[in-house]
């Protein structure tokens, strides 16, 4: 089964391909995670549904019609949500700071917007809905979030977009500083890869 990420972003396909490899052998042997640039790129979007389900819906069926016989179109539509923000960024996680999706500047601009909020009213969360699509098929929907709050500080290299501010229920320390390896523990995307690969065994298994 070749599944193709809807995304111009290398690092989740790496990221899609490290979750790959955790799961079962009966899976892991019989499917492929592809980038959408083998296909000649993921085409263009407006991710205007206003939810995480609606933008990821566009973005798998529209990859889905550039696919050969039997390919799937994976979409992970997803992003943070904060209380004191009421809900914000949510689905404009990636542009919450402009059109440019500059990841830093968004970091510095949910910062900014943190400042002086106490510890108690730090709570924010990730969500993510993955829709995996092919042509002839409805949609499938999985499901997955992540409880934490928001760090007073960014910390840590590792990960990516607002992973050094946020710091997942249970822990001290931002999904930044915690490690790829653990963060596919935790994560969101971990949790809704889960409700995939439990679909994807019942298939293979």
């Amino acid at each position: 089964m070749d599944i193709y990420l809807a995304s111009g972003n290398a690092h989740k396909v790496q990221e899609f391909n490290t979750l790959l490899a955790t799961v079962d052998p009966r899976i892991s042997s019989k499917v492929r995670i592809l980038s959408a640039a083998e296909v000649g790129g993921m085409p263009k979007v407006v991710e205007d549904a206003g939810s995480f389900l609606g933008n990821a819906r566009k973005k798998a069926v529209a990859l889905a019609e550039l696919l050969p016989p039997g390919g799937w179109a994976l979409s992970d539509d997803s992003g943070l949500s904060v209380d004191a923000l009421k809900g914000a960024p949510g689905v404009e996680s990636a542009y919450y700071a402009g059109p440019q999706g500059d990841s830093a500047a968004n970091l510095r601009k949910l910062m900014a917007a943190m400042a002086g909020v106490d510890e108690a009213h730090r709570g924010a969360n990730f969500s993510c809905v993955l829709c995996l699509a092919t042509k002839g098929r409805e949609p499938l929907f999985f499901r997955g979030r992540c409880d934490g709050r928001i760090a007073f500080q960014a910390a840590g290299k590792g990960g990516f977009g607002y992973d050094p501010v946020f710091i997942p229920d249970g822990f001290a320390q931002s999904f930044a500083e915690l490690g790829e390896e653990q963060k596919n523990k935790l994560s969101h995307r971990a949790k809704a890869w889960s409700q995939l690969s439990a679909w994807l065994l019942r298939i293979y298994g």
